[in-house]
């Protein structure tokens, strides 16, 4: 969901090597093993070194990425500090092995720290929560075997973290060489997003909280199925504008960095509304969570889709329980255990 009229104003930088932003910003292009095959990361420059911002994910492949960027675009000098914006694999993937190379703290806001330390030591069998929340939303039984073969693939890219680290608040300001950067936290892709913003440089490191061409992912998690993420998010997104300036470069994690800041938030936010419109409207009849996958995404999600399927369930729901929340929708269990949505305002209807 990309918005018109973005500003595109720098060259992005092949994978694997940096480009210039500003004079002590680097911008570095990391290589990921998944359908979307980068994730962006900054260097800061501080004293004798380099602070970075995220990480990359613990393979092979970034970790001879790192070693090319540490003696061409980083000049051999030394990483100072590891900021991580939030828990996944691809931002905190590599921050124990730079942590432990270079003898430096990572820095993290405390939900996203303790939640990358519980993905990366979850282990290969799924709860039987897990699997029940998945049942529950409509998932046969080929698609839940394929979840519990495939559980906990992704803690393998994520190097063992330091046993200690450096909390970073909303609000909070750090001191990064001659730079001031404002911890603005977001909420809704993970619980405690931590954003930077330089207003002096006109620079906003935004993370996965807003992106410019794909919309961020906001899902319920299985271990917190009553929570209301996309309600978060819509909340997150425009205190974020308020905060920001309209001139900010925006350095995302995925795709490139763009100018028009405010008009990418009002169109994700205006959209998003749309959405739980449309949704509201597809409830006169009653749907679980894996019937809605063409109303929410435009296409049909199979249950032999794998992540995606499991993604997409967790944003059906997100999107579900905000109704819930709003007063707009109800859920009703049936005898086999499985949820069933609809409008509150279809009272002629029976739900379930």
């Amino acid at each position: 969901m990309a918005t018109q009229g973005l500003i595109y104003p720098v060259q992005k930088p092949a994978q694997g090597a940096a480009v210039e932003l500003q004079p002590g910003v680097l911008w570095l292009r990391m290589p990921l093993p998944f359908k979307l095959d980068h994730v962006n990361l900054w260097a800061l420059r501080e004293g004798r070194g380099w602070a970075v911002v995220d990480t990359g994910v613990w393979t092979e492949q970034a970790v001879g990425a790192w070693e090319q960027l540490f003696a061409d675009a980083l000049g051999g000098l030394p990483i100072t500090r590891i900021i991580c914006t939030h828990r996944h694999a691809d931002h905190v993937g590599l921050a124990g092995w730079l942590a432990a190379r270079f003898d430096c703290e990572l820095w993290m806001p405390q939900i996203e720290y303790h939640a990358a330390q519980a993905a990366r030591r979850q282990g290969t069998s799924a709860p039987d929560s897990e699997v029940e929340f998945y049942r529950r939303a409509g998932w046969n039984e080929s698609a839940l075997s394929s979840f519990r073969t495939n559980y906990g693939g992704i803690s393998s890219m994520i190097y063992p973290l330091p046993e200690q680290f450096r909390r970073m608040c909303d609000g909070d300001v750090l001191r990064i060489g001659d730079d001031d950067w404002e911890v603005i936290v977001g909420q809704g892709h993970t619980a405690e997003h931590a954003c930077l913003y330089c207003a002096e440089r006109q620079l906003f490191i935004s993370g996965d909280q807003v992106l410019p061409l794909i919309s961020s992912n906001v899902s319920v998690p299985p271990r917190d199925p009553e929570s209301n993420p996309l309600g978060d998010w819509l909340t997150s997104m425009l205190h974020i504008r308020d905060k920001v300036s309209s001139e900010a470069l925006v350095l995302p994690s995925h795709n490139e960095c763009f100018l028009g800041l405010h008009a990418r938030i009002d169109d994700l936010v205006g959209s998003q509304q749309q959405l739980l419109v449309k949704l509201q409207d597809e409830l006169r009849e009653s749907r679980r969570s894996v019937d809605i996958f063409k109303c929410l995404f435009g296409r049909d999600i199979g249950m032999g889709d794998g992540i995606v399927l499991s993604l997409a369930t967790g944003e059906s729901r997100a999107n579900l329980n905000c109704l819930i929340a709003m007063g707009h929708a109800e859920r009703v269990v049936d005898h086999a255990g499985v949820e069933w949505y609809c409008a509150t305002e279809r009272q002629e209807r029976a739900c379930g």
